[in-house]
């Protein structure tokens, strides 16, 4: 297994692991977010900036994590993180954000908060393997752009929250106060999709 660079600010609990560049050339877009987040108010956020740079393979396939994956779900045993959060870019809105994902690739739809900033759940091979329904596993996306667009800046706001919440639902109200209705479809989709 390759050795991962972690940036670990703060201490003790909750811990929170916030990762980013999973595959291909995602970390161009993100790793500049990660990096510049500060230590939480309280407890522990780990930051993983880059994953790896290798080529792209699906976080929605089970060979992602018998690869370099393995290391991200080494992270996660080691860590216990009350909260995880990825960070991608992407190159096709319409895909994600399509209502049919569901029935084309298994998974809901990607939600647009606004500027392009997507909020989603992370893959279920993953959550199913390293998490329980209680604890908050959030995936966001932005489109691949110059680094400090709009979209990235917002996106830096959402982590620079999402750091200092010590529980899933202190998230959750966070959303569904600033984004009611995109909100409501992202919880909606996630409870469908997991039957709860």
């Amino acid at each position: 297994m390759t050795e991962i660079r972690r940036i670990t600010l703060g201490s003790g609990d909750p811990k929170r692991l916030f990762a980013g560049g999973l595959h291909g050339d995602e970390w161009k877009y993100t790793s500049w977010i990660l990096e510049s987040l500060d230590a939480p108010g309280v407890g522990t956020l780990v930051v993983i900036p880059k994953l790896t740079d290798q080529d792209y393979v699906s976080t929605l396939e089970e060979r992602y994590y018998e690869g370099y994956g393995s290391n991200l779900v080494a992270a996660i045993d080691e860590i216990r993180p009350l909260i995880y959060l990825e960070l991608h870019s992407y190159h096709n809105f319409d895909e994600l954000t399509d209502v049919r994902r569901i029935d084309k690739v298994g998974v809901p739809a990607y939600v647009e908060l606004e500027d392009g900033v997507l909020i989603g759940s992370i893959s279920p091979i993953l959550r199913r393997r390293c998490f329980s329904n209680h604890d908050l596993c959030i995936s966001f996306e932005i489109p691949v752009a110059d680094q400090r667009s709009k979209s990235q800046r917002l996106v830096k706001k959402f982590l620079e929250f999402t750091k200092d919440c010590t529980s899933r639902d202190e998230f959750l109200d966070f959303l569904l106060t600033r984004y009611p209705d995109q909100g409501m479809r992202a919880v909606e989709n996630y409870k469908r999709f997991y039957k709860i």
